[in-house]
């Protein structure tokens, strides 16, 4: 398990540092649902909304990024750790 966490500060400064990060290591992620976790994969993938996700597709996601997308921090937790 992995986990790094953003707090960068002003409106969605953290999500945006998460998900440039996120960018950096070829990992995709969904788009944000309100109160509930963004999905994350390894590679270029559409992801839906966390709310229209099966059961087995949130099982087979490489991690999820949670928090306050608006005002931070985000954390991104992965199942593996990622390459350098």
């Amino acid at each position: 398990m992995f986990t790094k966490t953003f707090s960068e500060v002003g409106d969605f400064q953290a999500l945006f540092s998460a998900q440039k990060w996120l960018d950096a290591h070829a990992y995709s992620y969904g788009s944000t649902c309100r109160g509930s976790p963004t999905g994350i994969l390894k590679g270029d993938a559409f992801i839906a909304k966390w709310r229209n996700l099966s059961l087995q597709q949130i099982e087979e996601l490489d991690g999820q990024m949670t928090g306050d997308n608006r005002n931070g921090p985000v954390t991104v937790t992965l199942k593996h750790v990622p390459a350098a």
